[in-house]
């Protein structure tokens, strides 16, 4: 997909990510859990974020498929129908997020302000829709051979996302993550793939500090 701004790696967001979060009053607490729990350590982390007068209402995040949904199930979402849904979807109203049409492109691009004004690029293609963040250019990464091995013994680490290699508009070579879900799928399950992308971009930052040369 082309991206229609330069380009920043992951560790920049991160590094906002971390400093909104500090601004907010959090701390940061290491735990150790098994792979297959990851996506539930995800929903509790967001719930602890949450002042404790509130926590027993519904979260702003709580974007799970429900049997009375208010978005039905499209035959095909569009790249348009996808841009007014999500423009007038909770997420964005609040500003936890803002979404463009990018003119000449089949294509979302969606900044996820509450991860660091992290940007994804959203597409539908060949009954799919694709969502990706850029992590950072190739020739950062200290040993090639070595990180990718990592990244396949790790891959249960990043529920719903997968991570790649992909050529550039202008050459580069980047590694990315992706996720991918069906293009008639619930605008709800959109959302949380946005939301469970961006937290996986943050975590494989930390994750894999210590194969990157980031001055």
């Amino acid at each position: 997909m082309q991206k229609p701004t330069e380009a920043k790696s992951s560790a920049f967001y991160q590094q906002q990510y971390r400093q909104r979060l500090r601004e907010q009053g959090l701390i940061k607490k290491e735990v150790w859990i098994l792979p297959e729990h990851t996506t539930e350590l995800l929903d509790i982390e967001k719930k602890l974020r949450m002042p404790s007068i509130t926590k027993n209402i519904d979260s702003k995040y709580n974007h799970k498929p429900q049997e009375n949904d208010d978005m039905k199930k499209q035959l095909v979402w569009s790249v348009p129908e996808l841009y007014q849904e999500l423009a007038n979807s909770e997420l964005f109203k609040h500003n936890s997020a803002s979404v463009e049409l990018i003119d000449g492109v089949d294509c979302l691009h969606i900044v996820m302000h509450e991860y660091g004004d992290l940007p994804l690029f959203m597409s539908v293609s060949n009954q799919q829709i694709i969502v990706e963040a850029l992590l950072w250019p190739v020739d950062i990464v200290k040993d090639q051979a070595q990180f990718n091995q990592e990244i396949l013994y790790s891959r249960k680490l990043f529920p719903l996302s997968t991570i790649a290699i992909e050529k550039g508009g202008d050459g580069s070579i980047n590694y990315i993550m992706y996720g991918a879900l069906s293009a008639s799928s619930l605008l709800s399950s959109i959302i949380y793939e946005l939301e469970m992308l961006s937290d996986n971009v943050i975590k494989a930052t930390e994750a894999y500090q210590d194969f990157l040369s980031i001055s």
